[in-house]
């Protein structure tokens, strides 16, 4: 049976893929949000990582009056830890589907340990619940600027097989969007679940700077062994 996958930008190495790293955008952005951000990270020459970004499905978000736009699921509300603010059955829609992209890398060679996945908030909320409850273990969790979605069913979800997957949380202080205690309120409880999480706030609001590229390259290169990293994670949670 053939699989529809999700349109992607794909961004190849000069010579064989050993690892990949699939990162997913934000509400309203689409695969191309994120591409200018690789020559920012840093990575050594000869890395042999594939950048694989892809597209969400463009839907109707209430939060924005109906308006059609790339989403990995509906926002109903601007308070996002509130019950039925989010709509769970299309963010299950969303894990399934950059699910079979991450299993699509492993039919191509990649070894599941060298598949790093990352994801700014919407894509955040994605990648969070899809790292955590893969049955492979994965290489390691990049979350920028977002919240965990359904707490109960990533704990109740959650595969041992990435119970000590490294896990890097970066978010702005002064983020209007998606406010810098709803990403604390993450790393916490994320912590009490005995996970390792790397944490670092900026003076930025919901966006990403420079300085944050380079602890994301540095944390991806230590995450896929490409060889010695420029530096560690500053604040660990």
């Amino acid at each position: 049976m053939s699989t529809d996958f999700l349109p992607t930008i794909e961004i190849e190495p000069e010579g064989p893929a050993t690892a990949a790293v699939l990162w997913l955008h934000g509400l309203g952005a689409d695969g191309h949000d994120f591409v200018p951000a690789v020559p920012h990270l840093g990575l050594p020459p000869g890395h042999g990582v594939r950048f694989v970004f892809p597209t969400a499905p463009s839907i109707p978000v209430t939060l924005n009056g109906g308006m059609v736009m790339p989403a990995w699921y509906d926002i109903r509300g601007m308070d996002l830890g509130a019950p039925g603010r989010n709509d769970s059955e299309g963010l299950a829609a969303s894990v399934a589907a950059v699910r079979a992209l991450v299993e699509r890398e492993a039919a191509k060679g990649i070894d599941p340990k060298q598949i790093l996945i990352a994801g700014f908030s919407q894509g955040g909320a994605v990648a969070f619940e899809l790292a955590l409850t893969h049955r492979v273990a994965l290489a390691g969790l990049v979350v920028l600027s977002t919240y965990i979605v359904d707490r109960e069913r990533i704990e109740a979800g959650a595969h041992e097989a990435n119970r000590t997957l490294p896990i890097l949380q970066c978010h702005g202080s002064f983020d209007p969007m998606v406010p810098l205690a709803f990403g604390e309120a993450a790393r916490d409880f994320l912590v009490g679940l005995d996970y390792l999480v790397g944490w670092q706030d900026y003076p930025m609001e919901h966006e990403v700077c420079t300085e944050e590229l380079t602890l994301i390259g540095s944390f991806i290169v230590d995450a896929l062994e490409l060889g010695p990293s420029a530096g560690g994670l500053t604040t660990p949670g």
